[in-house]
């Protein structure tokens, strides 16, 4: 059973959905909140401490996209969209935003607590899924990234990063000097086994850029290998 304090909203319109997936997470042990529109989901998130955000994309009002699109800039609470838009595309547009995942209605209530625990776990487990304490902290020019505690600092400062911004800094970390590609990244650090579309992994390294450069790393750090994929100087 997992930790009481772990507490996840359910955000869709469709009772029949909030109904199926609260029961479902509550046996589990898990908190559950619900909220039945976009507007009142980022209010949710911006007053309470959530561990999982389960997110529908078609809500009343504003859309499951412009809700993540409000609260990524304060929040790095993992993201689990249900659609029934079940196309490329529409993932696509979901993980480069900053989803975490995204799951097509209907779905089992197995695929779904699959998913749920990878996501909440994900921090306790190193970028390649493994268990090894001797992964569990790296340390490169300075950046210092714990896996168990699913914590990255810089010269003591901690970097503000989400669960998929932290994969792909811990998986580069453990490949430090080395080209990676693509889709080696997204294997390694998010466990896809089926590459949905590569330009994902660029959306995140920018985003990454960006964190590292906020808190004075220079984000040529990471190093674009043009048609192949990214190389983490180690100096």
């Amino acid at each position: 059973m997992p930790d009481t304090k772990q507490r996840i909203l359910v955000v869709d319109d469709e009772l029949s959905i909030t109904e199926f997936v609260s029961y479902n997470l509550k046996k589990e042990g898990y908190e559950v909140e619900v909220a039945q529109d976009g507007d009142t989901a980022v209010k949710m998130i911006e007053e309470g401490h959530y561990n999982l955000v389960i997110l529908d994309v078609m809500l009343p009002g504003i859309d499951g996209y412009e809700v993540l699109r409000k609260i990524r800039p304060t929040s790095s609470v993992p993201v689990l969209f249900l659609s029934a838009r079940d196309t490329e595309l529409d993932k696509v547009v979901g993980l480069e935003l900053g989803g975490d995942d995204y799951l097509a209605k209907p779905f089992g209530v197995h695929e779904l607590l699959a998913r749920v625990k990878v996501l909440l776990r994900r921090g306790a487990a190193s970028p390649q899924g493994g268990e090894s304490e001797q992964d569990e902290s790296l340390e490169v020019n300075g950046i210092h990234v714990d896996t168990a505690e699913h914590s990255a600092s810089y010269k003591g400062q901690e970097i503000d990063l989400t669960p998929r911004e932290f994969e792909l800094l811990a998986t580069m970390m453990q490949h430090a000097g080395k080209v990676v590609s693509r889709d080696q990244l997204l294997r390694e650090a998010w466990g896809w086994e089926t590459v949905v579309e590569t330009k994902t992994v660029d959306t995140h390294i920018k985003r990454l850029r960006d964190k590292l450069e906020s808190v004075g790393i220079d984000p040529g750090l990471i190093e674009t290998v043009r048609g192949y994929g990214y190389k983490l100087a180690n100096d």
